[in-house]
């Protein structure tokens, strides 16, 4: 083969040819919101803190594979009797959602989901020979009982998908229809909560129903809430014999001893870190009140993001936002576009430039 073959030249796997490698737009803008980041990086204390932590490990031995310290940490931060055998950890939740395909997906096995929602699950489906499947979400893109398990009845998934809060809608599902859902399935139910605390209701979790449903899984982020999207930190919450499942799919030392330290250390300041998602969940709810005074109708969310519209022609409009120095997400249903909820100054940038694009329009 020629060193200089392109991509198409190439023995790929017959699934991987014509594909697009995944990713926002990252571009260098005044006012960036557009994939869910924490706009309040954690204060200097803290990232002394986490600077002398990395300091403190050491580059020339292996780290903890079983990352058990952070494990112990993140049983506390979670609370409801949890313990570290039923915790896991991971190179952000993209990593624990392989894990968890390579672990009970696999050639002639399905993953189910419920659409529109979070456009990488088909990705990881495709990169562990999962076939996806997926039935739509209702008009008001909530999910209840009755549609979840006649999707199950209909596709026999080993693993069944729930996103709540959902992206890029940000409607929740209720603890009745996940209850529901797990008792009549065998099948592995990932219930998705990488945006739960930006919820009204944190503390309506799916982590309360750990104790009755072994085949409940519980995915979270510290990417989000903790400010630590650059950390690369996922984890899950199940029974001690899913945690063995992914251990026995990760790859060795996975999780470095510099990203273990990091996130202890933003753990043992959770409530100081957790204080500006209190301003963000503030700021979505005023979102979801000024986007219909600017002309636009919004979703009802409880992430740390609202989806906004429908246009005509979606792409324009984000261009427009673009050249005024705003950068939001072109994803979702046809004609939306997503906006993450920003820093007082980045949220009225928004404004501004988006009661421009709607006058121009």
């Amino acid at each position: 083969m020629r060193p200089d073959a392109n991509l198409g030249e190439l023995p790929l796997r017959p699934e991987l040819v014509g594909e697009e490698p995944y990713g926002a737009p990252q571009l260098d803008v005044p006012v960036r919101l557009n994939v869910n980041e924490n706009p309040y990086p954690p204060g200097p204390e803290i990232r002394a803190e986490m600077a002398s932590a990395v300091a403190a490990e050491s580059l020339n031995r292996y780290p903890d594979r079983e990352a058990w310290a952070l494990r112990e940490a993140l049983a506390d931060y979670l609370g409801h009797g949890l313990i570290p055998l039923q915790i896991w950890a991971a190179n952000g939740s993209n990593e624990v959602m392989t894990h968890l395909l390579q672990g009970f997906g696999g050639p002639g096995r399905k993953v189910l989901s419920f659409t529109p929602t979070y456009s990488m699950y088909p990705e990881y489906a495709r990169n562990t020979h999962t076939t996806y499947v997926t039935e739509p979400r209702l008009p008001d893109y909530s999910l209840d009982a009755d549609t979840v398990l006649k999707a199950i009845a209909e596709h026999e998934p080993a693993v069944v998908v729930i996103t709540t809060p959902n992206n890029p809608t940000g409607t929740t599902t209720p603890l009745e229809v996940v209850e529901a859902v797990l008792t009549g399935t065998e099948a592995i139910v990932v219930v998705d909560e990488a945006y739960q605390e930006f919820a009204r209701h944190p503390e309506q979790t799916a982590l309360t129903l750990l104790p009755r449903f072994g085949n409940l899984v519980v995915s979270r982020t510290m990417s989000k809430a903790f400010a630590l999207a650059g950390g690369r930190v996922g984890y899950l919450a199940a029974s001690p014999a899913i945690v063995d499942a992914c251990r026995i799919v990760r790859l060795p030392y996975h999780l470095s001893a510099q990203t273990q330290a990091v996130a202890r250390v933003a753990l043992a300041h959770s409530a100081e870190l957790l204080a500006q998602v209190d301003e963000l969940r503030v700021t979505r709810d005023q979102m979801l009140v000024r986007l219909p005074q600017l002309g636009v109708e919004v979703i009802d969310s409880d992430a740390n993001f609202c989806l906004f519209g429908p246009f005509a022609d979606r792409h324009d409009v984000w261009q427009r936002l673009l050249e005024r120095g705003v950068l939001v997400r072109e994803t979702g249903p046809a004609g939306y576009l997503r906006v993450s909820a920003g820093t007082p100054a980045e949220t009225q940038a928004f404004y501004a430039a988006l009661a421009e694009v709607m006058e121009e329009r």
